[in-house]
């Protein structure tokens, strides 16, 4: 009797088709390439050159993050094309608030099979806002794995590198009483507490992804899936001009987990509610699962994707910049003496 012979595809991962999948992803992180690319496209490493002529003491500043389960809300919408501008955004505002100017970047995909259109549809995301960022896609991995992820869905994570000079390397250090807070908008919850938002909408609310919500003027998912704000092109300008004492990227955590991380010893921070227009859709949520004030802002930005610590006499040219650059400043409190905590008043 003969034997039947048994593939890796009929075990589920088919190595062509990949392959393919990854030819079309060689293109578009092409399209992301600097003067620092020393490396191609499907080498065991990227690598990239530092312009020594520009940075002296060049000092590496790293991040690793993930979209978190905004990705259930894409795998329901079937809409995969945000999602990859979410992931690096996310990683270029997380190294930008130390001064780094963003390098190259990096991404881990895993599924159970692998679908051509939709990792695609990903890496596309993903190189837009790469190249919007000023910034390379110099390599990542794809990982086909059956029957460890459900039909449909992936997981996805990102890695990136950027450079600052030692000396300007901001660290918070010059943080001190009578500095001011300014709050730069959000466009919505950004890549944070998702599953707080999809218990309220689709369990507590019965939404689904097309059911128009009047209260936030638009269909819940598409509301939802808003991409990720890079504030990178007008923190540069800050950055180089000197102007700001710390930064925060508020995450996961809110204003109340994230200021404090930048704040030196004895100082604290006071956050003045009704200094910025809260989004409608965080005043939604609440109102759905009857969320405590407390609550809300420990787990959504509620408007707030950045804050910026400067000193109370450059505000003025600061608030300056950052409107010519098209975005809104919020004058939303202040830097007291304190044990590295925020308070709301």
């Amino acid at each position: 009797m003969k034997k039947t012979s048994i593939t890796y595809a009929d075990s589920g991962v088919d190595i062509d088709r990949a392959d393919r999948a990854k030819q079309r992803i060689k293109y578009l992180a092409h399209r992301t390439f600097t003067p620092g690319v020393v490396s191609e496209i499907g080498g065991f490493g990227g690598m990239f050159a530092i312009d020594r002529k520009k940075f002296r003491e060049p000092v590496l500043v790293s991040s690793v993050d993930g979209v978190g389960t905004k990705l259930k809300l894409a795998f329901m919408m079937n809409l995969h094309h945000t999602v990859g501008g979410d992931l690096v955004n996310h990683c270029v505002n997380d190294i930008a608030v130390q001064g780094a100017t963003p390098l190259f970047f990096m991404d881990y995909l895993a599924t159970g099979t692998l679908e051509p259109d939709i990792a695609e549809k990903i890496v596309e995301g993903m190189a837009e806002a790469c190249k919007h960022n000023g910034c390379a896609l110099i390599g990542g991995e794809t990982a086909e794995m059956p029957g460890f992820y459900p039909k449909g869905e992936y997981d996805l994570a990102g890695f990136i590198v950027g450079v600052v000079e030692k000396s300007k390397i901001i660290s918070g250090d010059q943080v001190e009483a009578g500095d001011v807070l300014i709050g730069l908008p959000s466009n919505g919850l950004h890549t944070n507490g998702y599953s707080l938002a999809r218990k309220l909408f689709f369990d507590i609310a019965k939404y689904t992804p097309e059911t128009y919500v009047s209260e936030i003027k638009g269909k819940a998912g598409t509301e939802l899936m808003h991409t990720h704000k890079s504030y990178w092109l007008v923190l540069k300008k800050l950055i180089a001009a000197e102007l700001v004492h710390a930064m925060a990227h508020i995450t996961g955590g809110g204003i109340t987990d994230n200021l404090p991380r930048v704040l030196p010893k004895g100082t604290g921070a006071v956050v003045e509610m009704g200094t910025w227009p809260v989004l409608p859709m965080f005043t939604h949520l609440q109102q759905i699962g009857n969320v405590p004030q407390d609550e809300m802002m420990r787990t959504f930005n509620m408007g707030i994707g950045m804050v910026l610590v400067v000193s109370a006499k450059k505000f003025k040219r600061v608030q300056s910049i950052v409107e010519k650059a098209g975005e809104k400043a919020y004058l939303i409190g202040r830097i007291v003496k304190g044990d590295r905590r925020v308070q709301y008043a």
